[in-house]
């Protein structure tokens, strides 16, 4: 663009009253038509890049306030938008603008995508999986454990707990059998964990490393066996001198008969034996690859035992050596010195040929290790990819043992997080197939294979994996075949193969999710109902339903529907179709409030299937919105935090940022939020952020505690906090310090040092919105005292100064006080305040009468489906009534979905009240698979199983 042509354009944007340097002016504009004008201007001023996307973005745009076609009419439209539009637009081939702004629908705009084909392992029935594997891992030998777990953390993988799949793969490491197997778990839970990383520092300042993060000293876990290099006694020593030349080329080197003879059987028979070489002085080894040098330190290693002054190529060469003539204590020395040379990826990629090719196994553990503890790197380098792909079956029982299938699961699963349709995927999980040693086993590598397959085209192949997963027990594998058929052109296949499924097993809700895919619009919104009373959680019936309501010009409706999932379920997608809901209601707040959370949660997010970044559709949102001053700001961030607005509270704090404020405690604010909002990685990337940004040594302290607290080091996030008040005591680190002791401690004698520790944080200088917090933590420890009237004193003190979640606290105060009247109007005064009220309304149940208290427990399964309290409560109350069978299936309505304890545990007393011995066995055993540590869990465990049959 000319200069000219510049200015023109800017002009142009100023006479809608906006320019995007210098001024604050509030742009009104009534059409949205306008608005879509402006984007396209605006980007095409500063030069964005991909004008053909972007200028498609805004023909999408146009339409949305002024028509809304409905589904039935939108095929015929002559103007429509055909499905071909966005590779046309790819290939340069941009259609003309149409001067109508009915031309296309708002389906093209808020596009909802197929729900992907999870790569993982979703058993029909998981809790018969978890109780079959638990059951096993009672009575199978040692060296079977860790695959057990590893099977356990593919289940919990395939529910989405993050939680209990690391705490299955601790298991597997803490159980592993062999010293491969202790190597590739430890590196799996560190990639894992890979946040704690950030915080190695703070570990090794504080004298501690995760024991899964610290290297394996390989040596020590795999010792010589001195048996294997005992040499025959000699045969004929008359007439044999003490020492052997041997010649290489032309030079000799003089050794010691005696010790030479001891390195092997072979140097045994041919210095002390019968051969001609026995009764000679001069043996000549110049075709045998060992180069004087070599010699000279095998003659030095055969009277020290050491090879310590050795250069590394000659390691290797009288690595080769020793191996051809079976020097099993030179081999074995010569094979520790190099794996303790091992220390980079380009080490390890060089040695691990020769410890492959030679037998070297204490090396190619050592190569392994370097390899798997940087795993993303190392997938990066076809080398490395070279070396798991190619080696045979001896190769990798060298490299791994018994542990080949662990290694490929680990292996696959960066790989795929990598990419999932690269050729290097697919070959690791040719290999992950062939290695399969059971039907377990099997239908996982299968499945897994098919979705790649499926994702590179490959639809034949992929018909015959999905088909194999099917076989071998993968009903989930079904949802591919289907795919597959509809690819085909067989819609009716695909819908009659999810048909037969439905009525074969107890349904789940993904069932009916994948069938809607192959049904008509009202056939699809019943299966996506149904799906969401089975599950949910499952975000696609709620897009789905949301774009459908903007089809039919329903916006509220859709705006609604789209909220039923974000009350509970922070997405992105979803959040991303939210966002157009407001542009199109020109609710520019609302959608500026959106966009900041989803780059609050990810900074990188692209929006129109990835055209388009994020960040740009704020920054010229924020056009929309009057500019906030930091006093503005603060006044909406307590707003916010009143009304437990945690969304609108970090669209505050992001705003904020941008400011020149303090960046430190605005970062650990946004940490405090992404918590209570389920998002912990988020989180821990928030505080890692704080203490870059903190503005001195002892603010810089204290979430350095935060950090060492929420990765599970207590001890060391309280001496941070301590090292803090040492410097200045400050707020945050007497609460910090507070938190930690009264969180981490189960002893009674804690609670007067928490109460003064609470007191002294209330005496520094803070803001009401954390001094709100600490009000109301102090109203907690004064309860569980006994204190109730300083307790309430606390929570009063708490909402004066609009801390609302203190009407929780001095409810519970008034119901110890015997008067549930006043409790029951402490939280309903919660739930007029509170946007996201389902704790409010889970809390008020418990003082009122039973068919309030049923009604309010509805309400928090509608509001938040995945808190288990109601579930139980309805349950108890139905097993009062003698109704059993419809306690228990009020149970296994949320267990469908949620791998809860105290779900199971419940329905697993609720089998053995109905005598029902292996419904109780097989809850508790899957219960004892989720915390393997309960105790009632286990008591009831050991009842039950003393009645099996």
């Amino acid at each position: 663009m000319s200069p000219l042509e510049k200015e023109g354009k800017e002009s142009e944007i100023l006479s809608l009253s906006l320019k995007r340097k210098g001024t604050k002016k509030t742009l009104s504009i009534n059409s949205f038509v306008a608005f879509s004008k402006l984007i396209r201007l605006v980007f095409e001023v500063e030069g964005c890049g991909a004008v053909v996307e972007i200028r498609e973005l805004f023909r999408l745009l146009c339409p949305m306030r002024s028509f809304f076609p409905a589904e039935s009419c939108k095929e015929t439209h002559p103007n429509a938008l055909n499905p071909q539009s966005w590779l046309q637009i790819e290939r340069g081939k941009l259609p003309k603008l149409s001067s109508h702004p009915s031309s296309a629908s708002i389906e093209s705009l808020v596009k909802v995508p197929q729900p992907a084909l999870l790569p993982f392992y979703k058993p029909a029935d998981y809790v018969e999986v978890l109780a079959q594997i638990h059951e096993e891992l009672e009575s199978c030998p040692p060296q079977e454990r860790s695959n057990l777990f590893l099977l356990q953390y593919q289940v919990f993988r395939g529910l989405g707990e993050v939680k209990l799949m690391r705490r299955s793969l601790q298991g597997a490491w803490q159980r592993a059998n062999t010293l491969h197997e202790k190597i590739i778990f430890g590196a799996w839970l560190k990639y894992e964990k890979q946040e704690e990383e950030l915080i190695a520092d703070l570990l090794a300042n504080c004298g501690k490393c995760a024991k899964e993060f610290a290297p394996v000293d390989i040596a020590s876990h795999l010792p010589f066996d001195v048996n294997v290099s005992s040499v025959g006694r000699m045969t004929k020593e008359n007439h044999i001198s003490q020492n052997v030349t041997f010649k290489i080329g032309d030079e000799e080197i003089v050794c010691d008969r005696q010790k030479i003879s001891e390195l092997s059987a072979p140097f045994h028979a041919m210095l002390k034996g019968y051969f001609s070489e026995s009764r000679a002085e001069s043996i000549d080894l110049s075709e045998n690859n060992i180069s004087p040098l070599g010699m000279k330190a095998i003659s030095n290693f055969s009277l020290t035992d050491s090879l310590i002054e050795v250069p590394p190529n000659l390691l290797l060469e009288i690595l080769v050596f020793a191996n051809k003539y079976c020097c099993e204590r030179l081999k074995d020395a010569c094979d520790r010195r190099l794996a303790s040379l091992v220390s980079s990826k380009e080490d390890a990629v060089e040695l691990m040929e020769y410890a492959l090719d030679e037998n070297s196994t204490v090396l190619a553990a050592s190569c392994l290790q370097v390899l798997l503890r940087d795993l993303r790197n190392s997938l990066n380098d076809s080398r490395v990819v070279e070396i798991f792909v190619h080696a045979n079956k001896q190769q990798l029982a060298v490299m791994v043992g018994p542990g080949i299938f662990a290694l490929f699961c680990f292996l696959s699963e960066v790989s795929m997080n990598l990419n999932s349709s690269s050729d290097k995927t697919a070959h690791i999980l040719e290999r992950l197939v062939e290695f399969a040693e059971n039907d377990k086993q099997r239908l996982l590598a299968l499945h897994q294979l098919g979705c790649v397959r499926l994702l590179r085209k490959e639809y034949d192949e992929a018909r015959l994996l999905f088909e194999g997963a099917v076989k071998a027990g993968h009903i989930y594998s079904v949802a591919g075949l289907a795919r597959l058929d509809f690819i085909k052109g067989d819609k009716l296949l695909s819908y009659e193969q999810f048909s037969s499924v439905i009525s074969s097993v107890t349904p789940l809700g993904w069932m009916y999710q994948e069938r809607s895919l192959y049904c008509d619009s009202d056939k699809r919104w019943d299966d996506l109902e149904k799906a969401s009373n089975l599950d949910p959680t499952l975000a696609y019936p709620y897009m789905y339903r949301a774009a459908s309501l903007m089809r039919t010009q329903n916006a509220q409706a859709a705006l609604a529907e789209i909220n039923r999932i974000l009350g509970f379920k922070l997405s992105l997608e979803c959040l991303e179709i939210r966002f157009f809901i407001h542009l199109t209601l020109e609710d520019y707040k609302a959608a500026l409030c959106d966009v900041q959370t989803i780059l609050t949660l990810r900074s990188d997010y692209r929006m129109f299937e990835g055209r388009v970044a994020a960040s740009q559709l704020c920054t010229l949102v924020r056009e929309h919105v009057e500019r906030w001053t930091t006093a503005d700001c603060w006044a909406r961030l307590y707003d916010c935090w009143s009304a437990v607005d945690d969304i609108g509270s970090l669209s505050v704090i992001y705003q904020m940022l941008e400011s020149d404020a303090a960046k430190g405690i605005l970062y650990f604010r946004q940490s405090l939020l992404l918590l209570r909002l389920n998002c912990p990685e988020a989180a821990m990337r928030s505080l890692q952020l704080a203490r870059q940004h903190a503005s001195s040594e002892h603010e810089r302290l204290v979430y350095e505690g935060w950090i060492l607290y929420d990765t599970g080091h207590y001890e060391e996030g309280l001496r941070k906090a301590e090292e803090s008040i040492s410097i200045k005591r400050s707020f945050e680190a007497f609460f910090l310090k507070a938190y930690a002791l009264a969180d981490s401690s189960i002893d009674p004698s804690c609670s007067p040092i928490v109460i003064s520790l609470l007191e002294d944080a209330l005496k520094c200088p803070s803001d009401n919105l954390r001094k709100g917090q600490a009000l109301n933590n102090l109203g907690s420890v004064y309860v569980d005292c006994g204190k109730l009237d300083l307790a309430a004193d606390c929570y009063i003190n708490a909402l004066k100064i609009r801390h609302t979640r203190a009407h929780h606290g001095l409810a519970r105060v008034h119901c110890l006080k015997n008067d549930k009247t006043a409790a029951y109007m402490e939280m309903t005064e919660l739930i007029k305040k509170a946007k996201n009220n389902a704790s409010a309304y889970e809390k008020r149940s418990e003082y009122c009468d039973r068919e309030q208290a049923k009604a309010d427990l509805e309400m928090v399964t509608r509001l938040d489906p995945l808190r288990v309290y109601p579930y139980r409560y309805r349950a108890a109350v139905l097993m009062d009534n003698h109704k059993e069978e419809e306690a228990i299936a009020e149970l296994s309505r949320a267990i469908a979905f949620k791998a809860d304890l105290h779900l199971l545990h419940l329905r697993a007393a609720f089998h053995e009240h109905k005598e029902d011995v292996l419904g109780a066995l097989r809850d508790c055993r899957a219960a004892l698979s989720v915390d393997p540590n309960h105790q009632e869990m286990l008591e009831l465990h050991s009842r039950v199983n003393r009645h099996e049959p």
